[in-house]
């Protein structure tokens, strides 16, 4: 029985995983309203919040799970990547809880719980795969041999997948997140209105660049003023297709490459409508299998660091102990 605590941005999660596979428990408190008017994430408003919703969110997360603290046989924490503040705060009740019930506790690298989420779903493939993961600051390919053995194929030069969205949503006016909003507008627009440039596009590379969509973006703007009505529609729908295009198709070409007969999109990115289309298209036509998760279990929460906790804990992690510390920069 897991405890998994999952505090590396701007959400607060905590949940219980019963065998690395049963969550009986996943409570996500969000922040979304907190850093909507400043459009994006405010690092210390987002440790601030961590603080006052923590523990009412692991209160919810073990009344929901019908267990009590002394129930729980690990505490899993996310310690890394993510912002040092947002981290230590969950770091820091992690070890207290894992303390109190004198329960050992392990950190989790916040990818590797991204990559792991699909053990919740019943159809997810086992490994070998390849693990795309799309999120708010990161954007990589990993093979995952086996739970514990990956390997990185490629990953962001600059600028996340996420991050392109946000911040091209921002200099539309859209709210935050960004994302979800250009997601919304592109269903209406042509996504060959304007032809955005796909970064890397022309280097055999599996690692990504999003730079020069977000100053591509600008200057559309600067040109032609800020778009409105069925213009808006058609920007977000070529914006969003530019993106799209380039993580499937580099997805899918690696997992060839690599020997790889299964895809799994991961991260809060992979939520978007057009990436996850779009992947299973190039998927078929590849003769690679693309399993989509549950939008639920691509967005942060505490349940994908309780499997990935129970993954470390089953292979004899978790040696730290009370030393376990926050590295914001984690590679995994």
């Amino acid at each position: 029985m897991v405890l998994g605590l999952e505090t590396s941005c701007d959400e607060t999660a905590a949940a219980v995983v019963r065998d690395g596979r049963e969550a009986l428990s996943d409570v996500v408190s969000t922040q979304i309203e907190i850093h909507r008017r400043w459009g994006g994430v405010v690092p210390e408003l987002a440790s601030r919040n961590h603080v006052l919703q923590v523990m009412p969110v692991v209160d919810e997360a073990l009344e929901r799970a019908g267990v009590r603290l002394r129930d729980i046989d690990v505490v899993a924490v996310t310690s890394g990547p993510g912002l040092i503040g947002a981290l230590l705060v969950g770091l820091q009740v992690g070890k207290s809880l894992a303390y109190a019930a004198g329960k050992p506790v392990v950190g989790v690298n916040h990818l590797e719980g991204h990559l792991l989420a699909i053990r919740m779903d019943e159809q997810a493939p086992e490994p070998p795969f390849l693990g795309l993961i799309v999120s708010g600051g990161h954007t990589s390919l990993y093979a995952v041999e086996d739970y514990g053995r990956y390997r990185l194929l490629g990953a962001t030069l600059d600028d996340a997948a996420g991050e392109a969205f946000d911040k091209v949503a921002r200099l539309l006016g859209l709210p935050y997140p960004g994302g979800v909003e250009i997601d919304r507008l592109a269903r209406t627009g042509d996504p060959k209105a304007i032809r955005f440039p796909r970064g890397l596009n022309k280097r055999k590379t599996n690692d990504f660049s999003f730079s020069g969509l977000k100053t591509a973006a600008l200057y559309h703007v600067q040109q032609h003023g800020l778009p409105q009505g069925q213009a808006l529609a058609d920007f977000c729908a070529s914006v969003q297709e530019a993106i799209a295009d380039v993580v499937t198709r580099k997805a899918v070409a690696a997992a060839k490459e690599a020997g790889l007969p299964r895809l799994v999109l991961c991260g809060g990115v992979a939520a978007n409508s057009r990436i996850r289309e779009l992947a299973v298209e190039r998927g078929a036509a590849s003769g690679i299998h693309v399993h989509v998760p549950p939008k639920r279990l691509c967005t942060d929460n505490g349940a994908m660091i309780a499997v990935a906790g129970y993954e470390t804990f089953r292979r004899g992690g978790g040696a730290e102990g009370l030393a376990l510390n926050a590295n914001p920069s984690w590679r995994l």
